[in-house]
């Protein structure tokens, strides 16, 4: 009697493990993707950053995000309105997103004054001390880490490269923004390579488009030989086309602190390479997703400079621009 009990048993055992062997479970079967779910806000036209925001994409792809498959961005543009862009800060605050990427100070503040809770990533800032983000580069402190542009020493070696290709070269007009926190380092380091170049320095505040002819009357009026232009976004990256235009017809040799300016038609540019930038800011998303506190996050500085040519622009304002500095470009535009 127990001996056909136990066959039973054995038996319905059995019978048990071949069903759930068989029968798909969910439970049991692949799980499902976690999917990311973050923001990116700028202010300026997404059309100005397209380079930046497919090295954003590349940067998470070397880390395993795809894009619709486990990681969804919500792209948010001011397209040049900063009113417009608060609007669409408060709409990704709404939304729950684990954390924002800022393209800007601009983006940056409003993302700031809008949440202390959800995890900031700036893609680019040229100030985060001084602009109020961060406590400090090595400890940000609170909920704002990423990525800094600080290099104010690269203004003096775009006096330098204007001299190279413009030996002659003894009065400059500088278009700044004075309402830009790096603002007034970068002059101060201007003139400190202007005293050294024996060229003389004429400043010239752009605090919006409509100021940026006016400032180009005012340079041809004192007869400046040269632009150096290191007006802030998001006023450079929506104007830029009218920027190269402008210093076209002012006969105006320039050099600017945006590629942008350039592939619209400027003449040469040096400065931080904002698309390496964007593609290392991958790296905090992916930290931060992983669990580790912006406050723990030391913001970096920018490791990769571009010096870009446009030889169509030289040409129509009858310039030659030297063999030497010619090789030293890492893009040429012809």
């Amino acid at each position: 009697m127990r001996t056909a009990k136990k066959m039973r048993k054995i038996i319905i055992g059995f019978v048990f493990s071949a069903v759930f062997a068989t029968t798909d479970f969910p439970a049991y079967a692949q799980q499902p993707i976690k999917v990311a779910h973050i923001g990116y806000l700028t202010i300026s036209p997404f059309s100005s950053n397209k380079d930046r925001f497919e090295a954003f994409r590349q940067g998470l792809r070397e880390l395993g995000y795809t894009e619709g498959k486990n990681i969804f961005i919500e792209w948010r543009s001011g397209e040049g309105k900063e009113d417009r862009a608060a609007s669409l800060v408060s709409e990704l605050v709404g939304l729950k997103v684990a954390l924002i990427v800022t393209g800007g100070s601009g983006a940056t503040r409003l993302a700031k004054d809008a949440t202390k809770t959800i995890p900031i990533v700036m893609a680019m800032d040229n100030d985060p001390v001084g602009n109020g983000f961060v406590a400090s580069l090595a400890r940000p402190g609170g909920n704002i880490t990423g990525l800094s542009t600080v290099a104010p020493e690269l203004s003096g070696k775009r006096l330098e490269l204007l001299k190279e290709i413009l030996p002659k070269l003894s009065r400059v007009a500088v278009f700044g923004s004075s309402n830009n926190p790096g603002n007034t380092q970068a002059v101060r380091e201007i003139e400190l390579a202007a005293t050294v170049l024996g060229i003389k320095i004429q400043y010239l505040d752009v605090l919006s488009p409509k100021d940026i002819e006016p400032a180009f009357r005012a340079a041809t009026t004192e007869r400046a030989d040269a632009v150096l232009m290191m007006v802030s976004n998001p006023i450079a990256g929506s104007s830029r086309k009218a920027i190269a235009e402008l210093a076209t017809k002012s006969r105006l040799p320039a050099i600017y602190n945006r590629r942008e300016i350039v592939e619209a038609g400027g003449l040469m540019t040096y400065g931080v390479s904002l698309t390496d930038l964007d593609r290392r800011t991958a790296t905090y998303v992916d930290k931060i997703l992983k669990g580790t506190k912006p406050a723990d996050l030391p913001v970096e500085q920018p490791t990769k400079f571009e010096l870009i040519m446009n030889l169509n622009s030289a040409k129509q304002i009858g310039l030659t621009i030297p063999p030497n500095v010619l090789a030293r470009a890492d893009r040429v535009i012809k």
